[in-house]
Protein backbone atom coordinates (compact mmCIF):
# COMPACT_ATOMS: atom_id res chain seq x y z
CA UNK A 1 0.00 0.00 0.00
CA UNK A 2 1.27 3.12 -0.92
CA UNK A 3 1.65 6.40 1.42
CA UNK A 4 -0.84 8.47 -0.64
CA UNK A 5 -3.35 4.89 -0.10
CA UNK A 6 -2.34 5.28 3.89
CA UNK A 7 -3.45 9.17 4.17
CA UNK A 8 -6.87 8.69 2.00
CA UNK A 9 -7.59 5.79 4.57
CA UNK A 10 -6.52 7.72 7.66
CA UNK A 11 -8.48 10.35 6.39
CA UNK A 12 -11.67 8.35 5.57
CA UNK A 13 -11.27 6.58 8.98
CA UNK A 14 -10.83 10.25 10.73
CA UNK A 15 -13.93 11.50 8.89
CA UNK A 16 -15.90 8.79 9.95
CA UNK A 17 -14.79 8.17 13.45
CA UNK A 18 -15.38 12.29 14.00
CA UNK A 19 -17.79 13.81 11.27
CA UNK A 20 -20.64 13.30 13.63
CA UNK A 21 -19.18 14.54 16.94
CA UNK A 22 -17.68 17.59 14.98
CA UNK A 23 -21.07 18.64 13.76
CA UNK A 24 -23.40 18.21 16.48
CA UNK A 25 -20.60 20.51 18.37
CA UNK A 26 -20.19 23.16 15.94
CA UNK A 27 -23.88 23.09 15.88
CA UNK A 28 -24.32 23.65 19.13
CA UNK A 29 -22.11 26.86 18.82
CA UNK A 30 -23.77 27.68 16.00
CA UNK A 31 -27.02 27.05 16.97
CA UNK A 32 -27.59 26.63 12.99
CA UNK A 33 -27.97 23.11 11.56
CA UNK A 34 -26.93 24.49 7.77
CA UNK A 35 -24.14 26.49 9.13
CA UNK A 36 -23.03 23.58 10.86
CA UNK A 37 -22.85 21.21 8.46
CA UNK A 38 -21.08 23.85 6.09
CA UNK A 39 -18.56 24.49 8.56
CA UNK A 40 -17.95 21.13 9.67
CA UNK A 41 -17.27 20.37 5.92
CA UNK A 42 -14.88 23.19 5.20
CA UNK A 43 -12.97 21.61 8.48
CA UNK A 44 -12.65 18.52 7.14
CA UNK A 45 -11.90 19.76 3.51
CA UNK A 46 -9.27 22.12 5.16
CA UNK A 47 -7.61 18.76 6.80
CA UNK A 48 -7.85 16.80 3.47
CA UNK A 49 -5.38 19.74 1.88
CA UNK A 50 -3.82 20.02 5.11
CA UNK A 51 -3.11 16.21 6.63
CA UNK A 52 -1.93 15.84 10.33
CA UNK A 53 -0.87 12.85 11.83
CA UNK A 54 -3.17 11.77 15.31
CA UNK A 55 -1.20 9.80 18.34
CA UNK A 56 -5.07 8.95 19.12
CA UNK A 57 -8.72 10.36 19.01
CA UNK A 58 -8.57 12.69 21.85
CA UNK A 59 -6.05 14.40 20.10
CA UNK A 60 -8.12 14.35 16.89
CA UNK A 61 -10.74 15.91 18.41
CA UNK A 62 -9.06 18.63 20.55
CA UNK A 63 -7.59 19.69 16.93
CA UNK A 64 -10.95 19.42 14.73
CA UNK A 65 -12.64 21.63 18.11
CA UNK A 66 -10.20 24.18 18.20
CA UNK A 67 -9.75 24.36 14.20
CA UNK A 68 -13.47 24.59 13.86
CA UNK A 69 -13.61 26.96 16.77
CA UNK A 70 -11.31 29.53 14.88
CA UNK A 71 -13.63 29.34 11.97
CA UNK A 72 -16.69 29.90 13.78
CA UNK A 73 -14.68 33.41 15.17
CA UNK A 74 -14.00 33.91 11.23
CA UNK A 75 -17.67 33.69 10.31
CA UNK A 76 -18.89 35.41 13.36
CA UNK A 77 -16.75 38.17 12.72
CA UNK A 78 -17.39 38.35 8.68
CA UNK A 79 -20.97 38.20 9.70
CA UNK A 80 -20.21 41.16 11.86
CA UNK A 81 -18.49 43.09 8.97
CA UNK A 82 -21.22 42.34 6.80
CA UNK A 83 -24.06 43.50 8.99
CA UNK A 84 -21.92 46.73 9.58
CA UNK A 85 -21.56 47.32 6.36
CA UNK A 86 -25.26 46.67 5.57
CA UNK A 87 -25.94 49.26 8.28
CA UNK A 88 -24.01 51.84 7.24
CA UNK A 89 -25.67 51.07 3.36
CA UNK A 90 -29.02 51.66 5.22
CA UNK A 91 -27.91 54.93 6.81
CA UNK A 92 -27.08 56.69 3.53
CA UNK A 93 -29.70 59.00 2.31
CA UNK A 94 -31.76 57.62 -0.82
CA UNK A 95 -30.32 59.01 -4.06
CA UNK A 96 -32.65 61.37 -5.34
CA UNK A 97 -33.12 62.37 -8.94
CA UNK A 98 -33.81 65.93 -9.57
CA UNK A 99 -36.51 67.00 -12.06
CA UNK A 100 -34.93 68.77 -15.06
CA UNK A 101 -37.31 71.54 -13.39
CA UNK A 102 -34.94 71.16 -10.46
CA UNK A 103 -32.10 71.39 -11.93
CA UNK A 104 -32.49 74.05 -14.25
CA UNK A 105 -33.89 76.39 -11.03
CA UNK A 106 -30.59 75.31 -9.39
CA UNK A 107 -28.34 76.36 -12.52
CA UNK A 108 -29.85 79.94 -12.21
CA UNK A 109 -29.06 80.52 -8.85
CA UNK A 110 -25.73 79.42 -8.91
CA UNK A 111 -25.69 81.45 -12.31
CA UNK A 112 -27.03 84.54 -9.68
CA UNK A 113 -24.62 83.69 -7.05
CA UNK A 114 -21.80 83.88 -9.57
CA UNK A 115 -23.08 87.30 -10.66
CA UNK A 116 -23.16 88.61 -7.00
CA UNK A 117 -19.76 87.16 -6.58
CA UNK A 118 -18.49 89.34 -9.37
CA UNK A 119 -20.14 92.39 -8.71
CA UNK A 120 -18.59 92.86 -5.59
CA UNK A 121 -15.19 94.25 -5.02
CA UNK A 122 -12.32 91.26 -5.53
CA UNK A 123 -10.94 91.75 -2.29
CA UNK A 124 -14.46 90.94 -0.71
CA UNK A 125 -15.39 88.44 -2.76
CA UNK A 126 -12.27 86.58 -2.21
CA UNK A 127 -12.33 86.99 1.56
CA UNK A 128 -15.88 85.49 1.59
CA UNK A 129 -15.50 82.71 -0.22
CA UNK A 130 -12.16 81.74 1.20
CA UNK A 131 -14.11 82.11 4.89
CA UNK A 132 -17.30 80.42 3.93
CA UNK A 133 -16.26 77.99 1.18
CA UNK A 134 -12.82 77.26 2.26
CA UNK A 135 -13.51 77.44 5.73
CA UNK A 136 -10.33 79.45 6.84
CA UNK A 137 -10.41 81.40 10.07
CA UNK A 138 -10.11 85.64 9.85
CA UNK A 139 -6.17 85.46 10.36
CA UNK A 140 -5.40 83.11 7.57
CA UNK A 141 -7.49 85.09 5.02
CA UNK A 142 -6.21 88.14 6.23
CA UNK A 143 -2.76 86.92 5.69
CA UNK A 144 -3.94 85.67 2.29
CA UNK A 145 -5.05 88.90 1.41
CA UNK A 146 -2.91 91.28 3.05
CA UNK A 147 -5.14 92.73 5.16
CA UNK A 148 -5.99 92.79 9.09
CA UNK A 149 -8.56 90.23 10.35
CA UNK A 150 -10.82 93.07 11.02
CA UNK A 151 -11.35 94.36 7.16
CA UNK A 152 -11.98 90.54 6.21
CA UNK A 153 -14.77 90.30 8.96
CA UNK A 154 -16.21 93.56 6.87
CA UNK A 155 -15.64 91.98 3.63
CA UNK A 156 -17.13 88.95 4.65
CA UNK A 157 -20.11 91.40 6.45
CA UNK A 158 -20.55 92.77 2.75
CA UNK A 159 -21.02 90.06 0.57
CA UNK A 160 -22.83 88.29 3.46
CA UNK A 161 -25.70 91.08 3.37
CA UNK A 162 -25.06 90.85 -0.84
CA UNK A 163 -26.18 87.18 -0.32
CA UNK A 164 -29.24 87.61 1.69
CA UNK A 165 -30.45 90.39 -0.64
CA UNK A 166 -29.99 88.00 -3.16
CA UNK A 167 -31.83 84.99 -1.56
CA UNK A 168 -34.68 87.69 -0.84
CA UNK A 169 -34.71 88.19 -4.44
CA UNK A 170 -34.85 84.35 -4.84
CA UNK A 171 -37.50 83.71 -2.87
CA UNK A 172 -39.81 86.20 -4.11
CA UNK A 173 -38.86 85.23 -7.62
CA UNK A 174 -37.81 88.10 -8.82
CA UNK A 175 -34.06 86.33 -9.79
CA UNK A 176 -32.36 87.95 -13.04
CA UNK A 177 -35.28 90.80 -13.36
CA UNK A 178 -34.56 94.44 -12.55
CA UNK A 179 -35.06 95.73 -8.99
CA UNK A 180 -37.27 98.88 -9.94
CA UNK A 181 -37.30 101.46 -7.24
CA UNK A 182 -40.11 102.34 -6.12
CA UNK A 183 -41.41 106.24 -6.64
Amino acid sequence: MSGSEGASQDFESLYGNHHGWLLAWVNWRLGNAADAADLAHDAFVRLLTRPCKFDNARHARTYLRRMANGMCIDLWRRRDLEQAWLDALAAQPEPTVSSAEDQAMVLQALGEIDAMLRGLPPKTAHAFVMAVACEMTDQEVADVLGVSSRMVRKYVAQAMLSCMKLEARLAAGMAGTPQVAAP
